[in-house]
Order: C-alpha cells, then sequence, then structure tokens
C-alpha cells in the first residue's frame, strides 16, 4: 500500500472515529401550543418534568403542557408503588430511550426487547439510566450525602444593665439511600443547640442563663417504615438547677408518613437516664421515651419542623419529664433563611427553688448544608 493509500485510510478511520464519538444531539420538547424547546432532560415525575433550557436554566413542567418529549440518552422508568433495594436486580425496571407522545412515555430498549409504552401518571420518577445505575450501586462514605441546617441568633444591650445574649444550633442527617424511590436503609441524625445570656449591673450579682441540649441517633429499618434505633442524648439547664442530664435509650420506630413535602416518625423506647443536679443527689432513672418528629415543606420554600416528647420513668414516677419544640424557616437568599422557634422543656423533679419549666423563643439566621 502507497503511502497515498496509507495518508487516506488513516484519514477515513480518523473521521469514522470522531463521527462515531460525536456528541448526540440536545432533547427536545414540544409544547401543546406547538412551541418548541431544546436543552437537557433532567428527570420526570407523574405529573411534572424537569428540563435544563440552555437559554432559561432548569424548568419545571406540568405534563398537561407537554405534547411530545425526546431525548438523546438513555433513563430508567420506576413506576408507582415500586419501591426497590440497594444491589437488587434492576431487570424489571424499564429502561431505554424516552419519546413521550399524547401522555404516554415510549421506551425504546435494546434489541431485541419490545417498546414499552407507560402512561406518564404511573410513572413514579424518570431519571437518567446512568445515575439510576450509580443509585443502585454505589455505596457512599460515612462523610457523604449530610444535610441539615446551622443557625445563630444574636442580642446585645449597653445600658445601666448590660445584656448579652447567644443562640446557636446545628442539625444534620444522612439518610441513605437518598433516593425516595428506594427503600430506605438506615438514617444517621445529630443535633445540638445552645442558648447563653447574662445580664449584668454595677453592685448586683450577674444573671446568667445556659441550656444545651445535644443528642445522636442511628435507625436501622426493617421495612420501609418500620425501624429500630439507639439515641444518645445530654442536657443541661442552669436555670433549672440541672447540671448534666445523660440519657441512653434503645427502641422501635414507625415512619407513619413518608412524602415529598412531608413525613411523620413515632418512637417507643426503653431508657437509663442520670440526673447530676447543682443542688441535692443525683438520680439514676429506668425509664421510656415516647416521641414524635413532623417535618412539612410549605409553600415559597418555607419549612416547618416539630419535635415532641414525654419521659416517664419506672422506678421513680415523680421524675417525669417532657421535651416540645417548633421551628418555621423562610429563605432570604440562596441558602440562608430567617428563623424563628420555641423550645418548652418541663423537668418534673429540680431542686427547691428552680422552676420545672423551662420556655425559650428564638430569632435567628439559618444556612442550610446540602
Amino acid at each position: 500500500m502507497g503511502n497515498v493509500s496509507k495518508l487516506a485510510f488513516l484519514i477515513v478511520c480518523t473521521g469514522a472515529l470522531v463521527l462515531g464519538q460525536a456528541k448526540p444531539g440536545p432533547d427536545e420538547i414540544v409544547f401543546v401550543n406547538g412551541d418548541k424547546l431544546a436543552g437537557q432532560f433532567v428527570r420526570a415525575t407523574g405529573t411534572a418534568v424537569t428540563f435544563k433550557s440552555d437559554v432559561l436554566g432548569d424548568l419545571t413542567i406540568d405534563w398537561k403542557k407537554v405534547k411530545e418529549l425526546h431525548t438523546q440518552q438513555k433513563v430508567a422508568v420506576i413506576r408507582k408503588g415500586v419501591k426497590l433495594r440497594m444491589k437488587e436486580s434492576a431487570a424489571g425496571v424499564p429502561q431505554g430511550t424516552l419519546a413521550v407522545e399524547d401522555q404516554k412515555i415510549q421506551l425504546t430498549p435494546a434489541p431485541p426487547q419490545a417498546q414499552q409504552p407507560i402512561p406518564v401518571s404511573d410513572a413514579d420518577v424518570v431519571i437518567d439510566q446512568a445515575a439510576f445505575e450509580k443509585a443502585m450501586t454505589h455505596m457512599p462514605s460515612f462523610i457523604e450525602d449530610w444535610k441539615g441546617t446551622a443557625t445563630v441568633g444574636l442580642a446585645l444591650v449597653e445600658a445601666t444593665q448590660d445584656s448579652r445574649t447567644f443562640t446557636g444550633a446545628i442539625s444534620l442527617v444522612r439518610a441513605e439511600p437518598s433516593e425516595n424511590w428506594l427503600n430506605p436503609s438506615n438514617r444517621t441524625a445529630f443535633d445540638f443547640s445552645e442558648s447563653y445570656g447574662e445580664v449584668t449591673q454595677p453592685a448586683t450579682p450577674t444573671i446568667k442563663t445556659s441550656i444545651f441540649h445535644a443528642d445522636g441517633q442511628r435507625d436501622e429499618y426493617f421495612t420501609a417504615s418500620l425501624f429500630a434505633f439507639g439515641e444518645g442524648a445530654f442536657d443541661h439547664n442552669y436555670s433549672q438547677g440541672l447540671s448534666l442530664q445523660q440519657t441512653y435509650a434503645g427502641g422501635i420506630g414507625w415512619t407513619v408518613i413518608k412524602k415529598a413535602n412531608q413525613e411523620l416518625d413515632l418512637k417507643a423506647s426503653m431508657s437509663y437516664i442520670r440526673q447530676q443536679f447543682a443542688v441535692g443527689p443525683d438520680m439514676n432513672l429506668i425509664g421510656s421515651i415516647f416521641a414524635e418528629h413532623y417535618n412539612r415543606k410549605l409553600t415559597h420554600g418555607m419549612t416547618f419542623d416539630q419535635k415532641a416528647s414525654v419521659t416517664p420513668a419506672w422506678n421513680n414516677t415523680n421524675a417525669y419529664s417532657w421535651l416540645a419544640s417548633a421551628l418555621l424557616t423562610m429563605p432570604v437568599y440562596k441558602r440562608f433563611s430567617a428563623s424563628t422557634g420555641v423550645i418548652d422543656t418541663f423537668l418534673n423533679d429540680p431542686p427547691p427553688k428552680f422552676k420545672k419549666n423551662s420556655f425559650q423563643f428564638t430569632l435567628g439566621l439559618t444556612y442550610a448544608i446540602q
């Protein structure tokens, strides 16, 4: 073969390789009014599709406004009511190139499989095939997938009386797997809150407020809604004469409601509690904790988080306690939100001259950790 022939052969092979690796064309939406939009399909549910346009950015479009949708990449469709487990075979999950016409998802799988029509209302989620495969097989490390909030508040007064008050809180949750179409496996949570204040005045004793709470919990799911858990909690409340309360508990939980916009958990446990007071004898208690936790996403990006628990002691029925809290956050700028909340704690066995109830009202700035 001459040099010219070799050169021509190399050019043809290179051209074929470039064409074979050419970037696929954009995805396209055709609206019911005939308008078209080019971009990239992101994901979809049974009610809407998320589409990324180079010009308009990320859009969430109701399926009722879509006449046709065509994608170049392959997707996976998880039907409503289907819950998968990680490492589980995905052979029964429809996969292929996506086309939507007349409110029906048309998947074209690799030959020799036949096309599979699925009504859009029957789909729980439609995601990119690569993302689907990663979610099914990827085992994240312990430092991955943490979400939560960090809140700070501060008040200063300079006058005859000088007053300084600081409040802070951090809440972190790691739920695995993170995709809601997979059955839950485990959940880890950490919470810490602190309220500290001083009021000083010449020739007058300093008045101090110091309250903190810290806890950690690990849940292991048996089913999609039933889980076992273990937790430890530490509390200090100077205003109630409580130097330190240690709580160690284990029990059963039930996720009563789990939707995209709200979740409700109920828990019951047996616990060991050690109370150390500034005045008076320490207490060792065997009791139970009955608790609920409700979280809801509201309109305009607002969220409402509410917790309540009651702790009876079986070896000393007079040493019971309860706790209730509520927090409302409202978006301000990007990940920052304004927050307002209340925390009410009740301790039935404080030292003499200390009140049983402690109430806190807080205003602060919250940063979302994602």
